[in-house]
């Protein structure tokens, strides 16, 4: 079993800031990649951005040059950096973890989720 807590979702006007956090605990032998997906109503879940353990990091071009993606492997927990938040961005952001078990059976798990709203 893999658990994901997720903080730093909230309220904050176009132009402002938020910084999400996630972090996985539980019978894991090595995490693979994690990332940040969000939902808005009326749309399907999106990959925002993604990082591997080796650093790797991918990102929706709709948040490029604005979101930075981060891992802290001692911690198992993963960061997004929101800057220059736009209404649009408004959406449940949901972290997601895919690793290894320490009986080396693969894994992915979702959090339950963290609301972020942007104010125009």
């Amino acid at each position: 079993q893999v658990q994901l807590v997720e903080s730093g979702g909230g309220l904050v006007q176009a132009g402002g800031s938020l910084r999400l956090s996630c972090a996985a605990s539980g019978s894991i032998f090595s995490i693979k990649t994690m990332g940040w997906y969000r939902q808005a109503p009326g749309k399907q879940r999106e990959l925002v951005a993604a990082i591997t353990s080796g650093g790797s990091t991918n990102y929706a071009d709709s948040v490029k040059g604005r979101f930075t993606i981060s891992l802290d492997n001692a911690k198992n927990t993963v960061y997004l950096q929101m800057n220059s938040l736009k209404p649009e961005d408004t959406a449940v952001y949901y972290c997601k973890v895919e690793g290894v078990y320490i009986d080396y059976i693969p894994f992915g798990s979702w959090g339950q989720g963290t609301q972020v709203t942007v104010s125009s």
